[in-house]
């Protein structure tokens, strides 16, 4: 307990970073949506410049990020499945979940959409028409906060999907809509990485606007008691400046394409009260 009041006591003070880290490394697990989007190639050189930190970025799916999280092999996670975060957290391998950002998932498909999704009413309708069609539907199947909601929103729809109309590809995110563009097949992406794509893809957004394609982030320090040796100054650090009101405020502003492709949801004193209830 005593080393969770001391990370605390890190993150709380909301001041600019002084460089006093010069070449210390700082592991990040960050999902591939992130990074595909080329979020993080956006935020985080300045990140660096201020803290001094060398932030090694490890991009995998949610699933394996919360393993490396327990684990020990990285110091801060920054995900989007809030069940298994919270898990995670409970578990006592988390300090705390704190919001980042959020932005939704789409459900793209080809242009001439063979199932009859455009102007579907629901999500699961739109859902079922692939499946009673058994037109091709490419899953992430991967264990990442993505493949997690799919799974939940087939779920939802009471479908159970499988047979050869169901292909689960074991990649990232860019990998699978890239299969999916060259089999005419649907899945489901992320918004923020199907703007980093659709220009090269043959595919295109069939079906969004569903409240339950709501696509949060959150970050997540590692327990201390859990990994004595980890880089928990870091951490505090990197959390700090990402619930700033700078950051926050650059996060809004990265778009592609005109588009915003993340919408800020922490401040400094949301994440400061949260902390402060942990002690």
């Amino acid at each position: 307990m005593r080393m969770i009041t001391l990370l605390l006591s890190l993150l709380l003070p909301l001041t600019p970073i002084s460089v006093v880290h010069a070449e210390e490394i700082l592991r990040l697990a960050t999902t591939t949506s992130t990074d595909n989007s080329g979020l993080i190639k956006y935020l985080f050189p300045e990140f660096e410049k201020q803290s001094g930190y060398k932030v090694h970025v490890i991009a995998v799916g949610t699933g394996k990020a919360l393993r490396m999280g327990r684990d020990g092999d990285v110091d801060v996670l920054l995900v989007h499945a809030p069940k298994a975060e919270n898990t995670f957290v409970d578990e006592g391998y988390g300090v705390k979940r704190i919001p980042v950002m959020y932005n939704d998932f789409v459900l793209v498909g080809p242009k001439n959409d063979p199932a009859k999704i455009a102007g579907a009413a629901t999500l699961p309708t739109a859902l079922k028409k692939i499946a009673d069609s058994k037109q091709a539907f490419i899953s992430r199947g991967d264990d990442s906060g993505t493949h997690k909601k799919e799974l939940s929103l087939w779920t939802a729809a009471d479908v159970k999907p499988g047979g050869k109309w169901y292909r689960e590809a074991g990649q990232g995110m860019g990998k699978v809509l890239q299969i999916a563009g060259e089999m005419d097949a649907y899945t489901i992406t992320d918004r923020g990485t199907w703007l980093a794509f659709q220009e090269k893809s043959p595919l295109t957004i069939v079906f969004e606007g569903d409240k339950q394609l709501f696509n949060p982030y959150s970050i997540i320090a590692i327990n201390p008691e859990k990994h004595a040796d980890l880089n928990h100054k870091g951490s505090a650090a990197l959390i700090n400046w990402i619930t700033s009101k700078e950051t926050q405020k650059r996060i809004g502003a990265f778009k592609l394409h005109g588009q915003q492709l993340f919408t800020p949801n922490s401040t400094a004193t949301k994440t400061s009260t949260m902390l402060e209830k942990l002690n």
